[in-house]
């Protein structure tokens, strides 16, 4: 027992591996795993090559009626009068294709045939759903070409029908009419209904092709009237023949078996292919690999008794540890252990109590250092908040009451006295605001009564607009941070300026903030000054350089954090925007 303890732990697990678990797994699930995926391959390919024959067998008794309703309408001297003649009024084209019935009688006798189609140049024939002049269009088709090189014999095409739009396989044949001279085209098309019945039971994914990749019928819902090259088959494979072969398809390692069929008479013919992944066929192979399961299980009883052995020496050790470790992990930092013996298990014992200790000592200066910060960082923070927010009030003030001085002064008007009380309105505001949040049309409300007191100073030479969402009007916001933006518009965009000036107010929702803009068409900011007042937001002991400005910025920053803060875009001469967002969430940074 004291040889064990003292022995690494690396060594216990891996002499227990070797001796338990390693060599007997490893070779018999490794035989086995072989012996299940060859056995598993050859069942599914077996199975593939059966069905691929009889799907044969019954694709070609099904092409066989078209076939053979072509050769019959080959001699028909019936249909030969009734395409070659030349017909002198309507009534008689529209009696003759009543009488002629074998069309008709052909669809109703045979379920794999859908419709007819006969394509020969006589003007004096009108066109219907069965009978059709070839058009120039319909004549430079591959399938029409073909037909009139094939000699008489069928080729069979992928197509769409010149009436319905609808694409399916179809029996092409040219008709030559000795006693007239005249060539006509007989298209007899295949019902789909019937191709994918054939394939709609198949356990793996079965298709039928034509000369041209095309699938005219499949089991997978989505895949008739799409291309090989639709699903990602590799293009090498795609003209093979009869034959079995590995391909990548969508990606996945699959077997793929073709069988060809050439109808009698045929210039061509149909494939069909059979895919499956074999990732697949291992996967369903449950059955078999629960005879390899049962043979492992036998190899590891004995196994799982020597693993408990050896697992019990460790195992006790470690739950005590790991006892002690889940104390200290529900804060209990008092505890100590001891574990005799001189392995890793030990070592690590005497180095959790040096730990723990270690812990214990740290915890206890990191809460009073984080409690001394906070304190300090919360005076702090509620100093720049109160300071900054204070230095905006007397400049204004300054402002409007020497404005209605001037204005009483050279004029005398009775405006004196809506201007008087506009700003006592504005003075019990400002009295109002602490560090606490107001709503925006408490905002709103200051900024009229501002605005109101800069027309009388300035009248006609000034206009505003406010564009405000209402839903926005409640959203809580830090106090006169949007009024020192637009004294700021007012006092250096436009009080220099000679023309009408307008200042535009807007505050739009945005999802989860708030957009707040002041637009002035004033003298505007050279690219310099522009530069430079970027740079003075930034500096909080700057108390010369726009203050309004700055104080808004850093009120800003300290509220919501770094991302906030003001946006200046000025064009001289021309116009200055200024913008800031809120979080509709609240205070983010303090």
């Amino acid at each position: 027992m004291n040889l064990l303890n003292n022995m690494r732990i690396r060594n216990k697990l891996i002499l227990s591996f070797i001796i338990a678990v390693f060599v007997p797994v490893i070779i018999v699930g490794f035989f086995l795993t072989l012996e299940l995926r060859k056995m598993a391959l050859n069942n599914a390919l077996d199975q593939s090559i059966k069905n691929v024959e009889r799907l044969k067998k019954r694709t070609e008794d099904l092409l066989y009626s078209p076939s053979d309703v072509s050769y019959r309408l080959l001699f028909d001297r019936q249909l030969s009068r009734v395409v070659t003649a030349q017909y002198t009024s309507v009534y008689d084209v529209v009696k003759t294709y009543n009488d002629y019935k074998k069309f008709q009688e052909y669809v109703d006798l045979y379920k794999e045939i859908e419709y007819f189609r006969f394509f020969i140049k006589n003007p004096t024939m009108l066109n219907n759903w069965i009978f059709n002049q070839p058009t120039p269009e319909v004549m430079q088709m591959p399938w029409y070409v073909d037909a009139m090189n094939a000699r008489g014999l069928i080729t069979w095409s992928f197509i769409e029908d010149v009436n319905t739009h609808k694409k399916q396989l179809c029996l092409i044949r040219r008709i030559d009419f000795l006693e007239t001279h005249k060539t006509g085209v007989l298209v007899i098309a295949i019902s789909t209904n019937e191709l994918e019945s054939i394939v709609s039971q198949e356990p793996f994914e079965t298709m039928i092709v034509d000369s041209h990749n095309n699938i005219v019928a499949a089991n997978h819902e989505n895949l008739t009237g799409r291309s090989l090259e639709d699903i990602h088959l590799d293009t090498e494979l795609m003209d093979h023949g009869k034959g079995t072969y590995d391909a990548l398809v969508d990606g996945k390692k699959s077997k793929i078996v073709i069988e060809e069929l050439m109808p009698r008479s045929s210039l061509n013919g149909v494939r069909i292919i059979s895919i499956y992944s074999v990732e697949s066929i291992v996967k369903d192979a449950n059955r078999i690999k629960m005879l390899a399961l049962s043979v492992i299980i036998a190899s590891l009883f004995v196994a799982v008794l020597l693993v408990y052995f050896f697992s019990m020496l460790i195992s006790s050790r470690l739950l005590r540890l790991s006892k002690h470790i889940n104390k200290v992990a529900l804060g209990n930092l008092t505890i100590t252990m001891q574990i005799e013996g001189k392995d890793e298990i030990a070592q690590l014992s005497r180095q959790f109590n040096s730990m723990v200790g270690s812990i214990r000592v740290l915890m206890s200066e990191i809460q009073e250092s984080n409690q001394q910060k906070s304190l300090l960082q919360q005076k702090q923070t509620e100093i720049k908040l109160k300071m900054l927010a204070s230095q905006i009030n007397p400049h204004f003030l300054f402002n409007a009451l020497e404005s209605i001085r001037m204005r009483a002064h050279l004029k005398g008007e009775a405006e004196i006295s809506n201007t008087v009380q506009m700003l006592g309105k504005m003075m019990r505001k400002n009295l109002e605001v602490g560090s606490r949040s107001i709503p925006l049309k408490s905002e709103i409300e200051m900024i009229h009564c501002y605005l109101e007191i800069q027309k009388f100073r300035f009248g006609d030479r000034l206009t505003y607009k406010m564009d405000v969402e209402p839903a926005a009007l409640n959203v809580p916001i830090p106090p006169l941070i949007i009024q020192p933006l637009v004294e700021n518009a007012v006092i250096h965009g436009l009080e220099n300026k000679m023309e009408v000036g307008c200042i535009f107010i807007s505050v739009t929702r945005l999802q989860d903030e708030l957009q707040i803009e002041v637009v002035d068409n004033g003298i505007g900011i050279y690219q310099e000054k522009l530069e430079a007042l970027q740079s003075s937001l930034e500096d909080v002991e700057d108390e010369k350089n726009r203050i309004g400005l700055r104080n808004v910025h850093q009120r800003l920053v300290l509220t919501y954090g770094n991302t906030y803060g003001l946006h200046i875009d000025s064009i001289s001469n021309q116009e200055t925007k200024v913008s800031f967002r809120i979080p509709l969430g609240g205070d983010k940074h303090v």
